[in-house]
């Protein structure tokens, strides 16, 4: 069996044997629908698009709800669309691995086109151009991760590809953002068209940095005469661009082997992953867990797509935030942390199997429950509560989802200050709640520390993963040995005293003494990582 158009047409009776529910709509007919009228194209062709957006959208094309389906369009790595999207017609298989043991087998059939956003490539940009001067697009979105919406450097300098693409304006950008800013110059030039531009990415306020860089676009090809003037009015003017605030929630780790191998043992051939000249990891299948989230801010200049009828959620911006606030400082992210840091030093290899420790679960079931909830602003449309039991019960410990807490351990530096530090800022703004109760959010630094020793529990090194602090946040700990003998721990002070890096000021607050003592009770020497763990998880 062939995962292509003609495949699931001629084999379909072979591929429901196998357990694949496929695609139940008139395809040609919603191709051409899409191709004459498109109403979304996302730009971002990967994994949790491939496993979140584009299945929403075959249910509604299921169900008779819509009768358009998606355009994908990849700006940064074309091999994307050329090595995986069109070899197999566009179509993708999505695994969802279920907390019961089975898996969903889904044949996903609603992007009807992928193209390359290659300015550079005249038929590939002007079908873009076609689609972006289409009075029937409604929303433009984008999974493009938060790099993606950089202009400048960390030290606020415009980073050179952008600034280029400043200097040459709109006819033939380069940059990711460039060519998108361009399309958006066309659809101004053929009318002042309505748009939604809509980030999903999963990153705070993420609506607002695409309309940063988008802003930085326009009022430098303004400013330089290579735009008309009223491009950047169009952009500020809400009635006709909008840039909604969006939360999502979807694990997907990359492509697993042992799927893979499923999948062939059903008789699905040619499945091997692509990994590109850019080191993109991409296969004909996703591999991903059941829960979703989607929580857009209802902002559609141009009329909204009925996604709210597949599960996705339409609110106002101050309800997004909310949402993503729950989310990232309390019910999954900073528990996700946890088990990264903890599970890199105990020598874990797969984020659920860390659930099985009693000492591990205590650890972020106290972290979520009991220090994070109380502070918890409910967002009304989700229940922190019943998040963090999904979370705890249903999703971290999936023993099919092949995430590893070295993957989430990635960048950890950027993440302890939104993940921890806010709880900790709004028990100090609360006149009922004090910080020194927070016993096991200072375990967590202490553990960070420890983890940036790059020695584990049984006294073996192990690699760190990427993080843009690793070797200056490493340099307090690198002379630092798995001994009980006394340690000069004044010298953390300085990273302790870091608000980019915690939230606020640990030195300052009081915290960071009690962190000095569990990192130096869990550097004592093999082993002291479980005993402290023993000893404070309660």
């Amino acid at each position: 069996m062939k995962l292509t158009l003609k495949g699931i047409q001629t084999d379909r009776s072979a591929f429901e044997a196998a357990g694949y529910k496929l695609p139940d709509f008139d395809y040609e007919t919603v191709k051409k629908n899409t191709y004459e009228h498109p109403v979304w194209i996302h730009f971002g062709a990967g994994n949790l698009f491939r496993a979140f957006q584009a299945n929403v959208l075959q249910n509604l094309l299921n169900e008779g709800v819509m009768d358009t389906g998606l355009i994908a369009a990849e700006g940064y790595d074309y091999e994307i669309i050329e090595k995986s999207n069109r070899p197999h017609d566009n179509l993708s298989i999505l695994a969802t691995l279920k907390a019961d043991n089975t898996v969903e087998k889904t044949v996903v059939a609603s992007i009807m086109e992928s193209l390359v956003l290659d300015s550079t490539n005249e038929k590939e940009f002007s079908r873009l151009q076609e689609i972006f001067a289409a009075p029937s697009l409604k929303m433009a979105s984008f999974t493009i991760t938060e790099k993606g919406y950089a202009v400048t450097d960390a030290k606020g300098n415009v980073l050179p590809a952008i600034a280029a693409d400043f200097e040459k304006g709109p006819s033939r950008p380069d940059s990711y953002l460039g060519k998108v800013v361009s399309l958006l110059y066309h659809r101004y030039q053929n009318g002042c068209l309505p748009i939604a531009m809509s980030s999903m990415d999963n990153c705070s306020h993420n609506g607002d940095k695409l309309q940063a860089a988008v802003l930085a676009f326009a009022e430098a090809w303004c400013g330089n005469g290579s735009a008309e003037k009223g491009f950047l009015e169009y952009i500020k003017d809400h009635s006709k661009v909008s840039f909604p605030w969006s939360m999502i929630d979807k694990i997907t780790p990359r492509p697993d082997a042992k799927v893979e191998k499923m999948l062939a043992e059903d008789g699905i051939e040619e499945l091997d992953a692509v990994i590109t000249s850019k080191n993109t990891y991409i296969a004909p299948f996703v591999n991903a867990e059941e829960c979703e989230y989607l929580v857009i801010e209802d902002a559609f200049p141009n009329g909204r797509l009925p996604l709210d009828k597949g599960g996705i959620i339409y609110t106002d911006r101050e309800t997004v935030d909310k949402v993503e606030k729950m989310k990232v400082c309390t019910c999954l992210n900073p528990l996700h942390t946890t088990l990264a840091i903890y599970g890199c030093l105990l020598g874990y290899t797969l984020i659920s199997e860390e659930m099985k420790n009693p000492l591990l679960k205590k650890l972020v079931e106290i972290i979520g429950y009991q220090e994070g909830l109380p502070v918890v602003v409910n967002p009304g449309i989700l229940d922190p509560k019943e998040f963090i039991d999904q979370v705890v019960n249903v999703r971290i410990p999936n023993p099919f989802m092949p995430d590893t807490p070295q993957r989430i351990a990635t960048d950890t530096s950027q993440k302890l200050a939104i993940r921890f530090g806010e709880t900790i800022k709004a028990y100090n703004a609360s006149p009922d709640l004090d910080p020194a109760d927070l016993k096991l959010i200072p375990l967590v630094f202490a553990g960070w520390l420890r983890y940036l020793m790059g020695i584990d529990d049984k006294g073996n090194e192990f690699t760190r993963s990427a993080d843009p602090l690793l070797e200056a946040a490493g340099a307090y700990v690198k002379d630092f040995e798995l001994s009980d003998a006394p340690k000069d721990l004044s010298r953390l002070d300085k990273l302790l005293s870091n608000e980019k890096v915690f939230g606020v000021d640990l030195v300052k607050i009081g915290m960071a003494e009690t962190v000095k003592q569990y990192f130096s009770e869990l550097s004592k020497g093999t082993g002291a990582v479980e005993a402290t763990l023993k000893k404070y998880v309660k």
